[in-house]
């Protein structure tokens, strides 16, 4: 299959909204017009440090996307890179997309002189388990989430 990776661009947004909302779905996380324009401003803005790619087959299908950020590393003294979101369609899952998006990852990241690229996924996520252990290597850390109690 022929894969395309690209930024993502004003004629995709319609594209990326199914795949976003696709995502938030897997997730089931509840998704808003309101998140939707938020992220899509975030890609957009220069001075955010935050891209979003789309995956298309050679006819302009879209197939997948990823967000992705640079995230300061205090031990390190630089930046890192962070994958915040993953999303290729099922029917597209297995034909080397996940692949391409990963290639292009890593060329960015490269770019972008960050030395590594985290993420975090659902334990129970087994099939992203399965390429991600291909792809990286599983860290010792564990990921904790402290709600705030304090707003508004």
């Amino acid at each position: 299959m022929d894969v395309v990776i690209s930024d993502l661009q004003a004629d995709d947004r319609d594209h990326w909204e199914l795949l976003y909302r696709a995502y938030a779905d897997f997730y089931q996380v509840p998704m808003s017009q309101e998140i939707m324009d938020e992220v899509w401003s975030w890609i957009h803005d220069q001075q955010q440090s935050f891209y979003g790619k789309i995956a298309k087959d050679g006819s302009g299908e879209a197939l997948g996307m990823m967000h992705f950020r640079a995230m300061p590393s205090p031990l390190r003294g630089s930046h890192v890179g962070f994958l915040d979101d993953l999303f290729v369609k099922p029917e597209f899952r297995g034909k080397g997309v996940v692949d391409a998006l990963f290639e292009e990852l890593d060329l960015t990241a490269k770019a972008h002189g960050w030395p590594f690229v985290r993420w975090i996924t659902a334990d129970d996520n087994y099939r992203g388990q399965a390429v991600y252990d291909k792809l990286a290597e599983k860290t010792k850390w564990l990921t904790y989430q402290m709600p705030i109690k304090h707003q508004g």
